[in-house]
């Protein structure tokens, strides 16, 4: 069976494998304890749950109603106009079509996050900035910084999952107001909610009435993970009339399932134990961050979703822990290898019920201290090949990374790169009208970062002065130099000599060149330059980061 199951997890894609693929490599009839799919315990009730399936018969015979039909009692009950919304077959779908009506030519999304955000863009050619959160700031986003790097690379569109997934960071509606307003030239600004109604930390924390009366923004919300239906493929997203109309003609007539509409009606005879549900997961984030934090060397992030990010102690491997948990333990936990931005160190566990998480702390004892805690499971071997699930990922790994970056490895700990073989050659589109510099628009303090660790000794000499380059260089690229490319053949490497060596066209301030394809974006990081690199500089080894800035060590607040 462990070769069985380990194999699930080998071929498949970015997410894990299903619950159904498990249960039936388990053979045991019944799928393990569920600490991987993000969706609420308590809801719906089991008395729901009876109702639908003695509804069952009629739900899978017959068409559903029409789309716009559920969509209006949908909107009816979170009073919203019909309008300004769209339905889809779950999240993915609207990201889906965001990204073929609305996506021209680039698109910014802080990693890790989740997947889809990073794969489904550049499955269709578009070029995406990633931004990396700083594993030593507890991979929160600072929005001042991430407004500058969207403006240095004359990024189009820009994304922001609020509480963000894997590592539930959580953004009050204030600072996402402002940064709404300081990109309101971009193309697009698309604030994903997803896992919204989890958090606690601000009264009312969603930006969607802000969305509707802005041309250029998106807020997308699910309803599988909120109400535990993850197999009932169903979501929605709001903006403008305009925006909401243009995706909303695109989507089939009967795109949602019967399932969705029974549920989407009897949503309003249970208001009440939606609400509770919410507040127990709240009340067991809680005390599923206690119970792990008291494991040595186990890092817990702050997190206002229904799961939380871990980082195991030094010398775990994330794939070993996985796979002993579940065949040992029958425990299903959701290992971080292949996000972008992340590492096979690191574990997002969802929020369950306290007798739930006695068994997964007991497991996860076992598996990583033996009979007594302290020595935590070795590493394997041989590196885990990454692998994303989708080719164009995959090729962008593979042209980026094969062979290893030069110097990837200063880059990590800060350190001057090596310089670069190539410089950018294509000329932006531009960014647009002139907005406030982002220290204005966010003026809140920055935490100040952890100390850099000891320098690496490097087998490649240091980067020359930027005043000795200045000749071979434009003038506004040489405060900050983009990462060392990777190896061209000679034939493309001669055809962008030219464009690499052209002198300085307009003033200092003209837009950033674009990145050619394949080649690492400056001030960000490339797919395979990110996954495992995280913050570039290591977090401490115990407690909880930035924790001053949480009303607890679980990033919560009141809890009612």
């Amino acid at each position: 069976m462990a070769d069985n199951v380990a194999s699930l997890f080998r071929n498949t894609a970015a997410h894990s494998p299903s619950m159904a693929a498990l249960t039936r490599e388990g053979g045991e009839g019944v799928g393990p304890v569920d600490f991987c799919i993000p969706c609420n315990p308590y809801f719906p009730t089991p008395a729901m749950m009876d109702t639908m399936a003695a509804r069952l018969r009629d739900i899978i015979t017959y068409y559903p109603s029409s789309a716009d039909t559920i969509t209006a009692e949908l909107c009816n009950l979170l009073q919203l106009p019909a309008q300004a919304v769209a339905m889809g077959n779950g999240s993915t779908e609207l990201i889906t079509w965001i990204d073929h009506l609305l996506v021209r030519e680039s698109l910014a999304v802080p990693v890790p996050t989740f997947g889809r955000w990073t794969d489904q863009p550049m499955e269709t050619g578009k070029r995406v900035d990633m931004f990396p959160l700083q594993e030593s700031n507890g991979f929160a986003l600072d929005l001042g910084q991430y407004a500058d790097f969207i403006r240095t690379r004359g990024t189009r569109v820009a994304v922001i999952c609020n509480p963000n997934n894997p590592d539930g960071g959580f953004l009050h509606k204030r600072a996402l107001v402002q940064f709404m307003d300081a990109m309101a030239d971009l193309d697009l600004i698309v604030i994903d909610e997803s896992f919204l109604e989890f958090a606690d930390a601000e009264q009312e924390p969603s930006v969607v009435q802000e969305a509707m009366i802005r041309p250029n923004v998106i807020v997308l919300r699910s309803l599988g993970k909120n109400f535990g239906l993850h197999g009932i493929r169903f979501g929605y997203m709001v903006a403008n009339p305009s925006l909401a109309g243009k995706v909303r003609s695109m989507l089939p007539k009967w795109n949602l399932n019967a399932f969705a509409e029974y549920v989407v009606f009897m949503l309003k005879e249970h208001g009440l134990e939606y609400a509770q549900s919410l507040m127990q997961v709240r009340r067991d984030r809680l005390d599923m961050a206690s119970q792990l934090s008291a494991l040595p060397g186990l890092t817990v992030y702050p997190s206002q979703g229904n799961f939380l990010f871990v980082r195991l102690p030094v010398g775990a491997e994330g794939t070993v822990v996985r796979d002993r948990m579940l065949t040992e333990h029958r425990i299903l936990v959701r290992e971080c290898g292949n996000k972008i931005g992340s590492s096979s160190r690191f574990l997002r566990l969802v929020v369950r019920p306290q007798v739930d998480v006695r068994r997964l702390v007991s497991g996860l004892e076992q598996v990583l201290y033996g009979t007594r805690r302290g020595a935590a499971v070795p590493e394997l071997s041989a590196g885990t090949n990454y692998s994303s699930g989708t080719a164009a990922v995959d090729r962008l790994v593979g042209a980026t990374n094969g062979a290893g970056m030069p110097g990837l490895a200063a880059q990590a700990v800060g350190m001057p790169m090596p310089a670069p073989a190539m410089a950018q050659a294509t000329p932006s589109d531009g960014v647009g009208m002139p907005m406030p510099a982002a220290a204005q628009v966010f003026p809140q303090p920055v935490p100040a970062p952890a100390p850099a660790p000891a320098p690496v000794p490097m087998a490649v000499p240091p980067m020359a002065p930027a005043a000795a380059m200045a000749p071979q260089m434009a003038p506004q690229m040489v405060p900050q130099m983009a990462p060392m490319a990777p190896q061209m053949d000679p034939a493309a490497a001669a055809a962008m000599a030219p464009a690499a060596m052209a002198p300085a066209m307009g003033p200092a301030s003209a837009p950033p060149a674009q990145t050619p394809p394949g080649v690492p974006a400056r001030g960000g990081l490339t797919a395979a330059q990110v996954r495992g690199t995280n913050g570039l500089s290591p977090a401490a080894t115990s407690g909880w980061p930035n924790a001053q800035s949480w009303p607890n060590a679980a990033g919560m607040g009141q809890v009612g």
